[in-house]
């Protein structure tokens, strides 16, 4: 049997018959599309202007090529990134923004490999296909490998090539190495200047060398194999990353990806410029699917939010691109973001939810554990301690005066208009692709029943969205003087608003003291997520009696999602949850996220 390579996945191209696209034109030859991606790593490559990146294989590829310097990442993790561009829609828009959710999406919603292989064309993906979509087409690949003994003579091909080597588990190990450490390197102002951090740092660009060497090996066959001809090339990463405040969040450490696309001289007329240009175009993740369709003569469908950004049925450039993060492994947060050329708007919808929130992986890192450890030891300044703190409402920054967004701008008079701006497209955009995420997981998965979740947030009946919106951006707003508002939603007939008028109560803290009654009223909730909400306002209050009780007792609730919601409340409570320890321990012999985060949650009450 031929041994699985980069040239076993590609086929010497030969002339295909002519075909009648869907524009009416006869087109003599169809490209070849070979995609090479990486995993969480935003643009440091030379071509990028890193003066510490080695990366000589990516800048010829950007000098044969176009640049694209401002390709965003839709989801700060991969699998719903992934999500949204499989399908050419926003995971959020699905219901499949939590990391490894697997909710199904209906039959309808096709993924962009079966327009491939319809019209003709081979495709061949190495290695990743984790979609965070359940019941994926067996079919939708032709091959995982050895694609060069399966294709048919002169058909042309579609082929991914997925490079682990950036992942963020390249820099689990703990060994410090002391020459890394006198590096001629400048930390972003918000990592303290501790060994450990700089040692990952730095390691993390050698990490790069060596998959820049990859990637030339596989651009080298593909030469070798007498296909770079007629091969359009696209090289990008799955999201930013890795190191801590970066990968999982919506700052551009976090959603700004390197993105270069090599168009062969017999397709240079698909090309938006010549070899070398470099464009400021907003792409993003969610346009990619359509692009492919458009650059291979495939009409797009209907369904698809993203828009073309190459071939004959490419839109305008953007204004804005859209940004979503739901759950990260075990730790619920909520945040929506909407970046132009030069500002970034984020909502944070849990403010009262610190940034640093324990996730067992992302502690795997000796830099988050150092960074952690400064910042208990007091050694961080104010720009290195807000990891650590609850989040504003709203973030707005200038990007271009301050790359690494530390200086918030929501509260500037200045920016008034801009962030008026800002937030309104979010607003928009949310409304507009029908956003889950306003639903508690738990909640989402009960509604939906036997449909799937973008069929029912689509009914306005089961799904309400603007109504529901409007009581998680009052909650969001942390303003004692909206307990009066938040107590009258508590009495609203859908479980989603009283969801957001117990969390408002919650993010106050003390000053919902007034909304006591309302809240233990709603510890009988028909809505598990209601009767956490309550749950974890009555304890940030003082009141935690009746409340911690419930909280365990939803450990054992037949939703995972519902457990694992109230095992984080449980968690974030702290020492309030002391007298249901023995249901937290029973809890850490559960499956999964559940189980890891019951085990923080039992080795803080325990270690304090």
């Amino acid at each position: 049997m031929m041994k699985c390579s980069a040239l076993s996945c590609l086929l010497a191209f030969v002339v295909f018959p002519a075909a009648t696209t869907v524009f009416g034109t006869p087109e003599p030859e169809r490209p070849n599309i070979l995609w090479i991606t990486s995993e969480d790593n935003g643009p440091f490559l030379g071509c990028y202007g890193d003066k510490f990146a080695n990366t000589p294989n990516l800048d010829k590829l950007a000098s044969e090529g176009i640049l694209y310097e401002n390709a965003i990442a839709n989801a700060p993790v991969c699998a719903p990134a992934r999500s949204t561009i499989i399908t050419g829609l926003y995971a959020s828009s699905m219901g499949t923004q939590h990391m490894r959710s697997q909710n199904p999406v209906p039959q309808k919603i096709r993924f962009y490999p079966q327009y491939l292989r319809e019209a003709g064309y081979f495709c061949s993906n190495h290695k990743k296909t984790d979609y965070n979509i359940a019941a994926v087409p067996k079919r939708m690949w032709d091959s995982a490998k050895d694609a060069y003994n399966s294709r048919e003579p002169g058909q042309p091909f579609f082929c991914i090539f997925n490079l682990g080597t950036s992942h963020e588990s390249s820099l689990h190990s703990s060994k410090v190495v002391p020459e890394y450490l006198e590096a001629d390197f400048e930390l972003p102002p918000y990592h303290p200047d501790t060994p450990e951090i700089r040692s990952n740092w730095v390691n993390y660009y050698k990490i790069i060398t060596k998959l820049d060497k990859q990637i030339g090996k596989i651009l080298e066959d593909l030469e070798k194999a007498g296909l770079a001809d007629d091969t359009i090339v696209f090289y990008y990463a799955d999201h930013g990353g890795i190191l801590p405040r970066s990968k999982r969040f919506l700052y551009d450490t976090g959603v700004h990806v390197p993105m270069i696309v090599r168009f062969p001289e017999k397709y240079q007329h698909l090309a938006p410029g010549k070899p070398g240009t470099r464009t400021d175009r907003l792409v993003s993740f969610v346009d990619l699917a359509p692009t492919v369709l458009s650059l291979v003569g495939i009409k797009i469908p209907q369904q698809m939010q993203g828009e073309a950004f190459l071939g004959p049925q490419q839109t305008k450039p953007r204004q804005y691109v859209y940004m979503f993060r739901g759950r990260m492994d075990e730790r619920y947060d909520m945040m929506r973001g909407v970046r132009d050329g030069r500002y970034k708007y984020i909502r944070n919808y849990l403010p009262h939810r610190i940034w640093g929130q324990h996730l067992n992986y992302l502690w795997r890192m000796p830099a988050t554990r150092s960074w952690q450890q400064a910042y208990k030891d007091g050694k961080c300044n104010e720009i290195q301690s807000a990891f650590w703190k609850t989040k504003p409402t709203e973030e707005l920054f200038d990007l271009k005066a301050d790359p690494w967004e530390v200086n918030n701008l929501a509260d500037s008079p200045k920016h008034q208009e801009i962030l008026r701006r800002m937030r309104a497209a979010n607003r928009r955009h949310l409304l507009e692709t029908r956003d889950t995420g306003f639903l508690p997981e738990g909640e989402m998965i009960a509604r939906a029943g036997d449909d799937t979740i973008y069929e029912m947030v689509r009914d306005p009946e089961r799904y309400p969205l603007e109504r529901i919106m409007n009581a998680a951006e009052l909650a969001g707003c942390r303003d004692p003087r909206n307990v009066d508002k938040l107590i009258g939603l508590m009495k609203d007939d859908d479980a989603a608003v009283r969801f957001w008028a117990a969390t408002g109560c919650a993010a106050l803290g003390k000053p919902a003291a007034g909304a006591t009654d309302a809240l233990t009223s709603l510890l009988k909730d028909p809505s598990p997520n209601v009767r956490i909400a309550a749950a974890e306002a009555l304890c940030t209050i003082g009141r935690p009696g009746e409340a911690v009780p419930v909280l365990a007792e939803l450990l054992n609730h037949s939703n995972s999602a519902v457990a694992l919601q109230a095992i984080n409340t449980l968690d974030n409570i702290g020492p309030q949850a002391r007298p249901v320890i023995k249901a937290m321990k029973a809890a850490r012999g559960k499956s999964g996220y559940v189980s890891r985060a019951a085990t923080h949650a039992v080795s803080q009450l325990e270690n304090e």
